[in-house]
Formats: structure tokens, sequence, C-alpha cells
């Protein structure tokens, strides 16, 4: 009788126990979190580009040493870095930690890893050019750098140094794990078993959005959990919604404009100096109602910010233009030997304040006598980098790693990959070069203001304003805190609410 009970029995135990796999898949799916945001790994490989920064972002990468949400350097995967007599450095790992495949982190793979990096990413190179690496056991490796550096643990927390295991794709330690990289469209990610918490955390999809517009109706029809980095016009609706809310947020990025001066009206510094000075800051930070004017490359709450403000002159940038040989005609257009002064300011809609600051600018240069058209560019990097543009209007974290020195070298210094107005500078050079051999904390914040006077001088760019960012959030996100601007918009600790 029993086991005539348990055969009949067994169907309706296989049946229900279908049901509750059909219903714990369902739930999954309800769990998964998505994301929206502007930018998106383009590819899984930190050699690429600026992947090493979007895979941050997406909480797949982890470095030796990173800015943590006070603001300070630490430990990550490395416990310390030591200078040796020789001018090389001893890092020692953390012990413990493994790749989302389960490997260890090792001495030897973190070498590989970080060598192939700075080899085939310039980007990887703009602080102490080559580096040597080797594995001295499990735990410990040696750097040997082409350009000494007192600060190794910052320049090993720059965004290019994301630490993986070289395989076929390479393999990462952060919070979670890519499963599909679908680039320009979207990433879907799991929990990394190896990573502390695991359990807690649900799968997650990053969406990549083409504006901040768009972003915002998708939460706003509740097809995203979060939203990252809206445009403030969106701000009002959404919070009017419920179950829909917003946060603002200072960031440590820096707009700024880029002056191309392989352009022939751009090669001469007057007139560089004097476009910046037809720029009156106050209006820029109205028009995106949130921010400071900037004083430079660094924001104000930082040690290494300047304290004098940019001034705006528009009577001085007319006698600089003018002195360039930029004569205003009878129809109040300046042009010289019979050519109109006439530039293209570019901006890209992946940051939607660039697009709002640009008929603001456009009407102040305009004022002036010069004309100027406006262009919106999907493609920023591949812009950037080839130089059609003549003004560029331009979001970039100046101090990711907590040091100065990683932008003004990446972007200034002759030569350099990121060096996008084309500048070569030999008064800039030696100025870095200064910062370069700074060893003191006091030391390092008054070389790098010197250096960044003398950039500010030479006007390759012209510093706008400190922006303030902000996320939309669903109800299952209501506890997500930004910081890090958006270098750490995928966290372990994402705050949801189950």
């Amino acid at each position: 009788m029993k086991t005539w009970m348990s055969m009949n029995r067994l169907p309706l135990l296989l049946a229900f126990l279908a049901l509750v796999s059909v219903s714990a898949a369902a739930q999954g799916q309800q769990q998964r979190v998505v994301v929206g945001k502007t930018f998106l790994a383009a590819s899984a490989d930190p050699a690429d580009g600026n992947a090493g920064w979007a895979l941050t972002s997406h909480g797949v990468g982890e470095k030796l040493f990173s800015v943590g949400r006070d603001g300070r350097l630490a430990g990550a995967l490395a416990r310390s870095a030591e200078r040796a007599a020789d001018g090389s450095w001893e890092v020692a790992l953390q012990p413990g930690r493994r790749f989302s495949d389960g490997a260890p982190v090792t001495a030897a793979e973190v070498a590989a890893a970080l060598a192939r990096t700075n080899e085939r990413n310039p980007a990887a190179r703009a602080s102490v050019g080559r580096m040597t690496l080797q594995a001295l056991d499990e735990l410990r490796l040696r750097i040997r750098t082409e350009r000494p550096t007192p600060v190794m643990a910052a320049v090993l927390a720059e965004w290019p140094f994301v630490v993986y295991r070289v395989a076929e794709r390479p393999v990462f330690t952060g919070p979670y794990a890519i499963a599909a990289l679908r680039p320009g469209d979207a990433v879907d990610l799991v929990p990394n078993a190896h990573h502390p918490g695991a359990e807690q955390r649900p799968p997650l999809t990053i969406k990549r959005f083409p504006d901040g517009q768009s972003m915002a109706l998708a939460l706003e029809g509740r097809e995203i959990d979060m939203a990252f980095n809206l445009p403030v016009e969106s701000l009002p609706r959404l919070r009017s919604r419920d179950g829909l809310g917003t946060k603002s947020f200072p960031v440590g990025y820096q707009y700024m404009m880029w002056f191309n001066t392989r352009r022939p009206s751009l090669a001469d510094v007057r007139v560089r100096q004097a476009l910046g000075l037809a720029i009156d800051r106050r209006e820029l930070v109205q028009a995106v109602r949130a921010g400071e004017v900037a004083t430079g490359a660094f924001p104000l709450d930082t040690p290494h910010a300047l304290r004098e403000t940019l001034p705006t002159d528009t009577a001085q940038a007319a006698r600089l233009l003018d002195e360039a040989g930029w004569l205003r005609g009878a129809d109040g257009r300046r042009a010289r030997d019979g050519q109109p002064l006439r530039l293209v300011l570019v901006a890209y809609p992946q940051r939607p304040d660039l697009v709002t600051l640009q008929p603001v600018i456009r009407a102040r240069l305009a004022a002036l006598g010069i004309e100027v058209r406006t262009r919106v560019a999907e493609q920023p990097s591949a812009v950037a980098s080839s130089g059609d543009f003549d003004l560029l209007l331009w979001a970039q974290h100046t101090l990711p790693a907590g040091d100065p020195g990683f932008f003004l070298e990446a972007f200034f210094r002759s030569g350099s990959s990121s060096n996008f107005p084309g500048l070569s500078s030999p008064e800039i050079d030696r100025a870095l070069d200064r910062l370069a051999g700074a060893e003191s904390p006091a030391e390092r914040v008054a070389a790098a203001a010197a250096a960044h006077r003398t950039v500010i001088a030479q006007a390759p760019v012209s510093f706008l304003m400190t922006p303030v960012w902000h996320v939309g959030l669903g109800s299952r996100l209501a506890g997500y805190e930004p910081w890090g601007s958006d270098y750490h918009v995928v966290r372990a600790d994402m705050g949801l609410r189950r």
C-alpha cells in the first residue's frame, strides 16, 4: 500500500517541483535590476580605450587601489605599495581574493594583466611610461617604471589599471560578472559568487540610452529601476510620480571646452584667451540650474583647486581679437584677410548638460562677432581623438585617483594620446616634469598648482564649471546613495529594497 501511494504521488510531486521551479525562475526575473545609463563599455578588455573606466563603473572591475566614498585613497586588491632604495615598488596583495571563475588573485596574474594593459593602452602610460612587472611570490610583485613616481598607489588607482586574469576573455574580481555584453545596447550581469555578499545581490542589466530624455521616459514608464545622470528639466516631472524619486549630488567632474590649436584660427593663444574671457561661467551654472563656476581643473572642495576666479572680460576679449587681426566689419562680424571667424562648437548627448550649454556659449561668442555653429556628436571620443572639432565641450573626472598628475599628464603633455587640443608646449612639459618629481603632499599641491597655471596661461582649454548630477530611482532602489561621480555606479551595496 505504501509503495502504491508513493508511485501514484510521484507525478504530482514532480508537477509541484516543476511549478516551484517556474515560480522561482519568474521571481528571479522580477528581481533583476535594470540600470539606465548614457554610456556603456564598448569592450570587456581593459586594454581597449576607456573600457577600464566603464568596467569599474559597471561593478565588474576592481583595481589594486581605489578612492573610496570618503575621498581617500585606500587599498582594494592590494594591501600596500612600498618604494625600494632603487626606486622600484613592491606591492603586496590582499590574501584570499578570487576572480569570478574561482581562480585565486596572484601576483603573477596581476603582473601579466597590468603589463598587457600598459603595453596596449596609451592611457596606462600617461603617468609613468612603460612598466616592468615581476611576481616575487604568490602575493608580492615588483614594479619598475620608465619615469619615476613618488605616488605609486595613486598611479595604480588610475582607471586603466583594472585587474583581470588574462584568458580567452578577461575575468575580473568585482561584485558582478559579465553574462552577456551587447555593445551599444546593454550588458547583463550576474553576481560574482566569489565576491563577499554575492547571495545578497540580484542579477542586473545596464541598458544604454542615447540621451537623458529617453532615459527619463523609460524610468517614468517603469522600464528601468535607475536612470543615471538625468537632464535637470526632467526632475520636476519625475518627482511628481508615485514610486519615483531623484537624488542630486556634486561630482568630481569638470565641464570644459577644448580649443583645437591645429586650426589656424585657434593656433594664436590670444584668440583662445579671448574665447575664455568671453564666457560668463555664472550663466552656465544658471543654465543647468546647479553646480559651481570653475576656478580651474579641480573642484573647490579638493586641495588641488586654484582659488582665483576665472574672469569674464568682454572688452579685453575684443582687444585680444583685434591684436590677433580678427577685426569687426560693418556687419559686426570678425574677419581676417577676408576670411570670417567661424567656429564649430561640438557637444555630446551622453552628458546632457553639455548640450544645454551650447546655445549659452554660442550667444556669448556671437556678441564678440564670432560666427558659431553647434553640432551634437554621438561618438565624443572619436571626435576628440580625430581632431574633428574647433571647440569641443567635454566632461572629465579630473581626480579619479586622488592625485592631479594623471589628468595633467594625460591631457597636456606634448604628444600624449589624450592631448586633444594638439598643443605642444615646452613650458607645460617642464612644469609637469617638476610635478612628477614632487615627493610630499605639500610639494605636490604646489607643483600641481604651478603646472595648472601654466596650462591656463597657454589656454588649450577653458574650464567652465563643476556640475551637480541627478539620478532617478524607482521604489526598489530608493535606498541607493550615489557617490564617486559615475566611477562607482553599480556597487556591492546598491541599496536594494526587496
